[in-house]
């Protein structure tokens, strides 16, 4: 009776010793603590400021003839233009035809239109147009520097004036009047660069046979915002 007890405990501690080794031998998952990611928050970048930059642009149309002319004051910005001109151009006499003055954001364009007087000499007694329909364009105006010196850069700059040219002859009172005019087209197309501020002359056009002479002077300077 006694070997029977002593039995079965043997069998109940085999059996416990088993169940502890199998459990061991299982292992159980161990808890992993999870590591704080750090989130990188992209960084934000400096907007770059817009170029608020303003040209005021000035075109000088003036015109150059051996006739009397009524009014031969020219702006003095313009005075040591005139001396170039006067000591270069073979013209007794100048007039300022008309002045276009534009304001151009830095690497803007500009297109105008105008019309002015006439470039050439009108008489009353000619039937022809009293005005000049013109036309001023610049692809780009760009504010760069060159040797460290700021320049005021005017890519396509374009002028084109159509001018009425009279052609009409003297004909009998009774007849119907001819036509006394014919439209020609004086153009100049050039890339300039010039210091801000400082009248340059871009060019000369001949008006016809008159032998008059359109001669284009321009400026620009940076303007207040």
């Amino acid at each position: 009776m006694k070997k029977q007890h002593v039995l079965g405990a043997i069998l109940l501690a085999l059996c416990v010793a088993a169940g502890s080794a199998s459990s061991n031998a299982q292992g159980f998952p161990e808890t992993q603590t999870p590591q704080a990611q750090t989130q990188t928050q992209p960084q934000s970048q400096p907007q770059a400021q817009a170029d608020e930059t303003n040209f005021e642009t000035q075109l000088f149309l003036i015109v150059g003839t051996n006739s009397e002319v009524s009014d031969s004051k020219i702006p003095t910005a313009l005075d040591n233009v005139m001396k170039q001109l006067r000591s270069t151009l073979p013209y007794k006499n100048y007039r300022l035809a008309t002045t276009l003055i534009n304001r151009v954001k830095n690497e803007g364009r500009l297109d105008v239109n105008s019309i002015s007087g006439p470039f050439v000499p009108v008489t009353s007694s000619q039937n022809i147009p009293q005005t000049t329909p013109s036309q001023f364009k610049i692809r780009q105006v760009k504010l760069v520097r060159e040797n460290g010196q700021p320049l005021v850069q005017m890519s396509g700059f374009y002028f084109n004036s159509r001018l009425a040219i009279p052609v009409g002859a003297a004909v009998a009172a009774n007849a119907p009047p001819p036509p006394a005019f014919n439209y020609e087209s004086a153009t100049l197309s050039t890339d300039i660069s010039l210091r801000e501020g400082e009248p340059v002359v871009v060019g000369t056009l001949n008006t016809g046979p008159s032998g008059d002479a359109i001669i284009l002077v321009v400026s620009a300077k940076r303007t207040q915002k």
